[in-house]
């Protein structure tokens, strides 16, 4: 009998099973003769036979404290490509649900021996829902490039949002599950979240249909619905179907009391051509390039009367010159209610302050002109970027500030008087939108609370004297710096060779430490790109700490493209970074880490490591030199690389600050607000 296939695992993946670093299992592979050679890969990316690693881990007592469910992790990953993985996957929360199999008959019979099988079986000894949303997870992990997802908190808030603004007073709510409709369902976020909030508000059931393009990802939702808490017998069964809804509905003729969307965008085949007559562009065809107002409206004939929308959007949708008569006909049949701004880092891509639409189809009676009102939410001034990108938004602040303006202009009279006087939002009359742009970007139409500039004055010109008196304390000491005589050539030593030598580690950043959705209970890190250090130098996405280059405090960062040639010290929590940075461990018995980050700074170290092609080109790092001295005198040097580089931050920030108070001064001058 032929012996199944061996099962590949990487060091990351050994790492995370047995509980330790990647640079532990590289250093067990090196002084462990016993270590298993590796059946695929290469030098750089070994792979190893998962069994062959578990035995080893078990005869050396290193097995660490990993579930069951961590093992299983690489079977599925074998399987083959991003779909086979997805369906297997699939396949287990339909076998744990106990759900009849795809042709509508009897439950599929028990599978044959393999990763789902012993799926299967784990779920019914740790939970049935536990194993399917950690299997989920991990795929989802592993394509995240491929697949848009939306957070939790997002999307419980989003749920939230369409509940509040729904016409409660119509019969077609009245003792009957309320139909919640994605259109885009992706792996179901949305529709999770429906199902939680809908009985929570309501007392009823939701009745969940969804449908997506990518019948993997409707199979892993039907799936994951039909584990939820709340599918239970007076639950209808969820309705997932595959399908593109805009080009061919399979969900046709359906009419929601709820839409929940995060449609794909900035896509131009999205059947322009196809659809000009469509009965759906109620409020105006529109153009190759507006493909969310399709989604938009698509939203809106799916709607039952009184029922309502909300989608997650581009901010240039509120903008683009071709979407303004849309944009126009929605302000004036009442059709859209609310734009909230998100601070950046809500969703992916996490550099853009993404926006929530929240529409109404109009309820019966109603003269389909709506409140004449438009409320427009400036959530990303409330909640500034520079706290969204540490460690994402705080949701549950986030979620109260925006619930509360939306529901209070959705209350009407008093409520709508107080949502248009809250801080950071405005209650407009939509004829005064109707001009030549029809822009509802939120930030262009509200102000500040009132007293929130003069306290941003004074908080800015305090941080100018601390900072000043930083400088000064800075510049003393370095000013006290002689320049030597000594011109003799002093020995020095490359990266490479220190690394050679045992008295550093040198690691990059690898392709491999894939963005992940700053989710609350997501077990990811921040991650630091090239793109981020181009921005405002923080770190703009989430990585897994196992499959990653993780940056610790006390490690040298570097980064290897001259336009951004830098080498700093990291003191902060860790992070991981991707291509083109590197991160250096040394030896504390051998290497100062000040000393080292100073030395490989300088632009001449830059010059001579450098390809010279052009602008843009990379620095060979094990090129770059440092020169020999023991550590008693490093540590001398190291004071003054220290304070230089304190310097740096301080003045840094001070120009940072100085542009920022010309710009509000000039604005606060400028509208008679300051004598």
């Amino acid at each position: 009998m032929t012996s199944p296939p061996a099962v590949p695992v990487t060091l990351a993946e050994i790492a995370r099973l047995a509980g330790v670093g990647r640079a532990a299992v590289s250093n067990w592979r090196r002084r462990h003769d016993t270590f298993p050679s590796r059946i695929s890969g290469t030098d750089n990316n070994p792979h190893f036979s998962l069994a062959d690693i578990e035995r080893w881990l078990r005869e050396n007592r290193k097995l660490g404290k990993a579930t069951g469910r961590e093992w299983l992790w690489p079977r599925f990953e074998a399987l083959g490509d991003r779909d086979e993985t997805g369906l297997a996957i699939a396949a287990v929360g339909r076998l744990l649900a106990g759900e009849p199999g795809d042709s509508g008959g009897p439950a599929d019979p028990e599978p044959e021996p393999g990763p789902v099988r012993d799926a299967v079986e784990l779920g019914r000894r740790e939970g049935a829902s536990e194993v399917l949303t950690f299997l989920l997870r991990r795929w989802l992990d592993t394509h995240v490039r491929q697949i848009s997802t939306t957070p939790e908190p997002l999307a419980d808030l989003m749920a939230q949002l369409a509940l509040g603004v729904r016409d409660a007073s119509a019969a077609e709510y009245r003792g009957e599950p309320v139909t919640v409709l994605d259109p885009a369902c992706g792996a179901g976020h949305l529709l999770a979240a429906a199902a939680t909030a809908v009985p929570a508000a309501l007392s009823r059931p939701a009745a969940l249909l969804g449908c997506d393009r990518d019948p993997v990802l409707t199979a892993l939702t039907d799936a994951r619905l039909g584990l939820l808490p709340g599918s239970g017998p007076q639950a209808p069964a969820p309705v997932i179907a595959p399908g593109d809804s805009l080009r061919a509905d399979p969900l046709i003729g359906t009419q929601a009391d709820m839409v929940l969307c995060n449609p794909p965008s900035n896509e131009r085949d999205w059947g322009y051509e196809d659809l000009a007559t469509d009965a759906r562009w109620a409020y105006g065809m529109p153009a190759r390039t507006e493909p969310e107002l399709a989604w938009a409206q698509h939203c809106l004939a799916r709607l039952r009367p009184g029922g309502a929308a909300v989608l997650l959007l581009p901010p240039t949708v509120a903008a683009r010159k071709a979407g303004r008569r849309i944009r126009g006909s929605l302000l004036r049949t009442g059709a859209l209610r609310a734009v909230v701004a998100l601070p950046p880092g809500s969703a992916a891509p996490h550099s853009v302050s993404l926006h929530l639409w929240v529409l109404r189809r109009p309820a019966p009676g109603e003269n389909g002109q709506g409140p004449g009102e438009l409320l427009l939410v400036d959530a990303a001034a409330r909640f500034p970027r520079s706290a969204a990108r540490e460690t994402g938004p705080e949701w549950g602040e986030l979620a109260s500030f925006v619930r509360s303006v939306v529901d209070g202009a959705a209350g009407g009279g008093t409520a709508a008087e107080e949502a248009a006087g809250a801080e950071w939002s405005a209650v407009v009359p939509v004829i005064d939108l109707l001009d030549d742009e029809v822009d509802l970007t939120p930030g262009r139409h509200t102000t500040p609370a009132p007293g929130h500039a003069g306290s941003r004055l004074t908080d800015s010109w305090n941080e100018v004297g601390d900072l000043l008196d930083g400088l000064r304390a800075e510049s003393a000491g370095l000013a006290s710096l002689e320049l030597t005589g000594d011109t003799a050539d002093l020995p020095t030593a490359t990266v490479g060779e220190l690394a050679r030598a045992g008295a550093l580690t040198l690691r990059s950043g690898r392709h491999s430490a894939e963005e992940l959705p700053p989710e609350p209970r997501h077990p990811g890190i921040p991650l630091l790109t090239l793109s981020d250090l181009l921005m405002d130098g923080s770190p703009g996405g989430w990585a897994h700490p196992h499959d990653a280059v993780v940056v610790e405090s006390g490690d040298v960062v570097v980064v290897g493209v001259s336009r951004e040639f830098s080498a700093w010290v990291h003191d902060g929590p860790p992070m991981a970074v991707g291509p083109q940075i590197h991160a250096l461990r040394v030896d504390p018995d051998v290497l100062d880490p000040w000393f080292l980050a100073g030395s490989l700074k300088a632009p001449a170290n830059a010059r001579h490591a450098g390809t010279h092609a052009s602008s843009s080109s990379r620095i060979d790092v094990r090129r770059l030199h440092v020169r020999r001295l023991a550590l008693p005198e490093q540590q001398r040097y190291s004071e003054a690389f220290r304070r230089l580089a304190e310097f740096e931050r301080l003045a840094t920030r001070l120009g940072t600050l100085a542009r920022e108070l010309e710009q509000g001064l000039g604005d606060e001058l400028a509208a008679g607000r300051l004598v």
